[in-house]
């Protein structure tokens, strides 16, 4: 059986689905406060990529891989 591809994967489903709950927030305030931040508000847009490890759909791929790891691991047991 293939390893599953981890580029975007975390350890954990929780700790990723952490990643995703403090990532997604944080790139739609970046785009919502641009009328009242200005420019500014766009400087949110790198803690949330980093969180996210790129855009939403990169943590989206992230979280299969994730679980493609967990799931291969309770299939060895």
């Amino acid at each position: 059986m293939a390893e599953p591809d981890t580029l975007f994967a975390s350890s954990t489903v929780p700790r990723h689905l952490v990643r995703g709950a403090l990532g997604l927030p944080l790139m739609v305030a970046a785009f919502v406060l641009v009328p009242w931040w200005g420019p500014l508000a766009l400087l949110l847009v790198v803690p949330a990529a980093t969180l996210l490890r790129g855009c939403p759909t990169c943590w989206a791929l992230g979280l299969a891989q994730t679980c493609a790891v967990r799931d291969a691991g309770r299939a060895r047991r």
